[in-house]
């Protein structure tokens, strides 16, 4: 019964519907441009970071491990992974990938600091 659905919502949908979207072809950098934010402060200041490098933010560290771009378009978007740090906590309080046209979908959550992903860079 599940196959037969399956088969009349593909035939309703069309051709279109059962083609997966093509991979979008992304390109290594040799960096980022990262902006931290201390909220206490209500100051920003743009971190420049080579990949496999840190920053220091405030009391955060942050380590730049991989930073890709749309081949098509390198000043349209970029994707960072990022491990944050902060002193005053074991462990990571980031660990993963940031998206530089949606910073919100994968944010820091700290109380006083925010950090997200401008681009990244060539040297």
């Amino acid at each position: 019964m599940r196959v037969l659905t399956l088969t009349l919502a593909l035939a309703i949908a069309g051709p279109a519907a059962a083609q997966a979207p093509a991979p979008l072809e992304v390109a290594p950098a040799t960096g980022a441009v990262l902006r931290g934010l201390d909220k206490v402060a209500g100051a920003a200041h743009d971190l420049t970071v080579a990949v496999g490098d840190s920053v220091t933010f405030g009391r955060l560290t942050v380590t730049l491990l991989e930073c890709r771009y749309p081949v098509g378009n390198p000043s349209g978007d970029g994707y960072a992974y990022l491990l944050i740090h902060d002193a005053r906590h074991d462990g990571a309080v980031f660990r993963g990938w940031m998206v530089a046209a949606s910073p919100a979908l994968n944010a820091l959550d700290h109380p006083r600091f925010d950090v997200w992903l401008i681009r990244c860079t060539n040297a």
